[in-house]
């Protein structure tokens, strides 16, 4: 019996790598007289890895990252006018309008006629509490979550303050590393819904992916018919 299904935020319900991807592309374009843009992209991701412990994940991270990088790769030379471009660059992410993807909020709606619904996203508390209020789909949750990671322990307690088992919870969204392997882990279920883009830092080794407890569907109008029939 499915008692809850938890939906993920970002790329899920509505669109989020992409206006990631389309920053990235300005930052290569605005350092492109100081450096290639393939390397500036590589140099990019492994200050993004570095400083994911330290900012989490979400726009202010990467913003600052993007600052860091522009500063090492030129050896100091990037002007203050291009630094104040990227701090705008970043303000622009923050406040760009929420874009459902198709069929989010009928599928929320649907599912919750038989189960409880829940939303566990994952990154800044301020920019998400925003993007879901601009959603316009926050009154649609029994309960949200905004976690700074989503692994075993974090789904554990979340389970435990929902007071429900792992084996009547599913999770459903982009990320196999975050809304798949840890939830199929601790004993639950997953649904995969992936996104056109997917951040290096999400992706997985194939061979961590495991063969049962999670399904796959390309859009999220499929879900409901998919759950019904899990139960079935």
């Amino acid at each position: 019996m499915i008692r809850v299904v938890a939906f993920d935020g970002d790329d899920t319900l509505w669109h989020n790598e992409t206006i990631f991807s389309m920053s990235q592309e300005r930052f290569e374009e605005m350092l492109a007289p100081y450096v290639d843009p393939k390397d500036l992209h590589a140099r990019m991701l492994e200050t993004e890895r570095r400083n994911v412990e330290i900012f989490g994940y979400g726009i202010k991270g990467f913003t600052l990252s993007m600052i860091e990088t522009a500063i090492e790769v030129t050896e100091g030379r990037v002007t203050a006018a291009e630094l104040r471009a990227l701090l705008e660059l970043g303000k622009g992410m923050l406040a760009h309008p929420t874009e459902l993807l198709e069929g989010a909020r009928e599928a929320i709606v649907e599912v919750a006629e038989t189960a409880r619904v829940v939303l566990i996203t994952k990154g800044d508390l301020f920019d998400q509490e925003s993007k879901l209020a601009r959603s316009g789909l926050g009154e649609l949750f029994e309960k949200v979550e905004i976690v700074s990671e989503k692994d075993d322990a974090r789904y554990r307690r979340v389970l435990r303050d929902l007071d429900v088992a792992a084996e009547e919870f599913v999770m459903v969204g982009n990320s196999m590393r975050s809304d798949v392997l840890p939830v199929v882990r601790i004993g639950g279920r997953a649904v995969h819904v992936p996104y056109h883009v997917t951040w290096a830092l999400e992706e997985v080794d194939p061979a961590e992916v495991p063969e049962g407890g999670w399904w796959r569907i390309e859009r999220l109008d499929e879900l409901p018919a998919l759950l019904s029939s899990v139960e079935g």
